[in-house]
């Protein structure tokens, strides 16, 4: 099962795609500059998640 659908034609361009990856990694740089670990862990996870779904398991547009 897959939370984000990578061919939704609201990730179509790129700009969209790589500022939702960097949202969640900047916010948990912040969450573990404040000291709060386990959201920065959890705001990692969902950057990587990200990552992987919009630029691993993306099929190219034909």
């Amino acid at each position: 099962m897959r939370l984000v659908d990578p061919d939704a034609p609201f990730f179509r361009p790129l700009w969209v795609r790589v500022i939702c990856v960097i949202v969640p990694l900047v916010w948990a740089v912040v969450e573990l500059w404040s000291g709060s670990a386990v959201w920065a862990i959890l705001s990692a996870a969902a950057g990587v998640y990200l990552a992987v779904a919009l630029f691993v398991w993306r099929q190219p547009e034909p």
